[in-house]
């Protein structure tokens, strides 16, 4: 049973162009689909910049 089950399924297309932009702000080049050639530093920075992305929006939102 696999737990990568969005819950918001409507929201893929949002998140994956999000993903995208992040990964090209810490010079990684992401493809369309499959990515399982990247090393666990690149997909790691990928990552953080996206939660340091959502902290900082929700920061603003509560100013």
């Amino acid at each position: 049973m696999s737990s990568n089950k969005a819950l918001v399924p409507e929201a893929k297309e949002a998140l994956n162009k999000f993903k995208m932009e992040a990964a090209n702000e810490v010079g990684v080049n992401l493809k369309e689909g499959y990515n399982g050639d990247l090393t666990s530093k690149q997909a790691g920075s990928v990552g953080g910049q996206m939660v340091k992305k959502m902290i900082e929006s929700y920061e603003q939102g509560m100013k």
